[in-house]
């Protein structure tokens, strides 16, 4: 009998542990911590910057080109050919060299959003460490929650722990 009592309060309390489940809206954590609005901000400038770069570079080199075209008239026709295809590989070279640039801004806010996604993620676990959660799970577009109680919801208080930890 006192085997049976024990063994029923034994199963009773496996039956009564749940699972703590949360989950977060990825697509809001990510729109609203302030990192992630930081580095959007400097690289929008940095790629603004260069459009500009890219925009003058191309006006000089056009009136250097209209430029020739109009030398090239009193020129010969041999002369004419090689300085223009020295034109031609001049302004090669500067498309490659711009499209260098564009590729390693991009590289770099890439590597920039790749460190901040780690962040996001290691703070979320240690948040479900510290308070006791089984699983939180992921949602907003393409996240595997499609519909969530709002008290399961922990989105708000991990973007507060991020942007309170960012702005130290």
């Amino acid at each position: 009998m006192k085997k049976l009592v024990v063994l029923v309060i034994a199963i009773t309390a496996v039956a009564c542990q749940q699972n703590k489940i949360g989950y977060v809206d990825s697509v809001k954590i990510m729109d609203d911590y302030q990192a992630k609005i930081d580095v959007d901000a400097r690289f929008q400038t940095k790629a603004q910057t260069m459009t500009r770069k890219r925009d003058s570079i191309s006006q000089a080199f056009q009136m250097e080109l209209q430029q020739f075209q109009s030398k090239a008239q009193s020129m010969s026709q041999k002369s004419a050919q090689e300085e223009y295809s020295l034109l031609q590989q001049r302004g090669q070279q500067i498309g490659q060299q711009l499209q260098q640039e564009e590729q390693q801004l991009q590289q770099k806010s890439q590597a920039e959003m790749d460190t901040l996604v780690r962040t996001v993620k290691k703070e979320i676990r240690a948040y479900g460490k510290a308070n006791g959660y089984t699983y939180i799970l992921g949602g907003g577009e393409g996240g595997s929650v499609i519909y969530g109680d709002d008290a399961k919801d922990v989105t708000n208080e991990i973007l507060k722990i991020l942007n309170d930890k960012y702005e130290n």
